[in-house]
């Protein structure tokens, strides 16, 4: 747990200081918690969950006083990001079995039951903060699992180990290097 929180400080920064959770429970209920301490299966609501937020807020679990969503470490989203305005729960995943290697450390966003943030435009705002930097960024409505950042023609070379166009070729090579820990085989990220 310990390393996880420390990969998503060297990723996306520290928590910042100006932001708090306020009346925000999305992650109490959306998010699947398996840790030594805690365990509760995504889309139920923590046991500890009440009308005023968490019950044992003073002694909760070690996940839940280290974990932060992505929206409590990114400045450049909107203050009506948070998840509970926005209807989107950003986080930064971790993949124990990847099945390539843009999926094994990646932020997600996950659209929540009833959100407008598509139509709104929410859902674009968030994307456009974070598909600036070299993390893989998913999108969840629910049904389905769509990889928006990198592009689609940059992805598809990173994944395969094909050689990139010259136009291509810094891109592709850099995305390859950070994610080179992910791939599956000596040939995927091989080849520039």
């Amino acid at each position: 747990m310990q390393t996880e929180t420390d990969l998503e400080t060297a990723l996306l920064g520290p928590v910042l200081a100006d932001r708090a959770c306020g009346d925000c429970t999305a992650c109490c209920t959306e998010l699947t918690v398996d840790t030594p301490d805690f365990a509760k299966p995504a889309g139920t609501p923590c046991i500890h969950l009440g009308e005023h937020g968490c019950g044992i807020h003073a002694v909760r679990p070690h996940i839940c006083r280290t974990w932060f969503c992505v929206w409590r470490r990114v400045a450049s989203l909107p203050d009506a990001a948070r998840p509970d305005q926005s209807g989107l729960l950003v986080s930064v995943n971790f993949v124990d079995q990847p099945q390539n290697c843009l999926d094994g450390v990646s932020i997600n966003i996950r659209l929540l039951a009833d959100s407008d943030a598509i139509r709104n435009g929410m859902a674009a705002t968030v994307l456009d903060g974070l598909c600036d930097q070299l993390i893989p960024v998913w999108f969840s409505d629910g049904s389905r699992k769509m990889l928006m950042h990198p592009e689609d023609d940059v992805a598809r070379l990173v994944i395969s180990g094909d050689p990139a166009p010259t136009h291509l070729q810094d891109e592709v090579s850099a995305w390859r290097e950070r994610y080179r820990a992910f791939a599956s085989d000596d040939r995927s990220l091989s080849a520039s």
